[in-house]
């Protein structure tokens, strides 16, 4: 066998072993996160620099509790938007939510942590939303900052929406100015996002192991929330 094929081989076992192991960790969160929504307040402790968490699509905040637990141990006050529920409503609108949480909490000089759609909602509060300004920075991990070509296969507006064609999208990807400011983090190997996560003008980080889901789990990520935010 030629070593080019070799290497397609290996290359897409190695895949499919993240995109299985990258879906037992989802179940997981999701298993997990369906015990309870309430946010933790004891979570809002805490005299570092203030986190507010982003999730995904279909993840409520419990889906990043690990990781939030993580960086509270650290001494951060971390702040979920129960107002987000799922993640099911238009970027515009839960970056809207976002920035009510920022203004009646007063809250200043946040790191946003974000996963794949809350790296959107992010952005677009930080490029499009006064109260973007209250956002010192913003770590996304595996955010479809190009859109997905799946996202046109799904059957629910919510998903459509991830298109490179969407017009939320297309204003996202103009609002270059915003990029310094986010760490976009991302494995070489994402079964959602075939398009990948780096963006452009941003502190891109490319992790060692793939997948959408399970890259919440890398050392990685808190090291680079931990480099934002102390």
């Amino acid at each position: 066998m030629p070593m080019d094929a070799v290497t397609a081989v290996r290359t897409g076992a190695r895949d499919l072993s993240w995109w299985a192991k990258d879906y037992a960790y989802a179940v997981r969160a999701q298993v997990r996160a369906a015990w309870g929504r309430a946010v933790d307040e004891d979570l809002r402790e805490g005299s570092g620099r203030p986190l507010v968490l982003l999730p995904g699509i279909y993840e409520t905040w419990r889906f990043l509790e690990p990781l939030a637990r993580a960086l509270h141990e650290r001494g951060h006050p971390v702040h979920a938007v129960a107002e987000l529920g799922d993640n099911r409503r238009p970027i515009a609108e839960s970056a809207g939510r976002v920035a009510a949480l920022l203004s009646s909490r007063d809250l200043h000089d946040v790191v946003l942590v974000a996963h794949s759609k809350g790296g959107l909602i992010g952005k677009h509060l930080m490029a499009f939303d006064p109260e973007g300004a209250r956002v010192r920075a913003m770590v996304a991990v595996a955010t479809p900052f190009g859109g997905s070509r799946y996202s046109r296969l799904m059957p629910t507006p919510s998903l459509r929406a991830f298109a490179s064609g969407d017009a939320t999208m297309r204003a996202l990807a103009a609002a270059a100015d915003a990029n310094a400011r986010i760490v976009s983090v991302y494995g070489p190997f994402d079964p959602h996002i075939p398009e990948g996560s780096e963006l452009a003008g941003a502190r891109n980080v490319e992790l060692a192991s793939g997948g959408h889901f399970r890259v919440l789990a890398d050392p990685r990520v808190i090291a680079e929330v931990v480099r934002v935010a102390e």
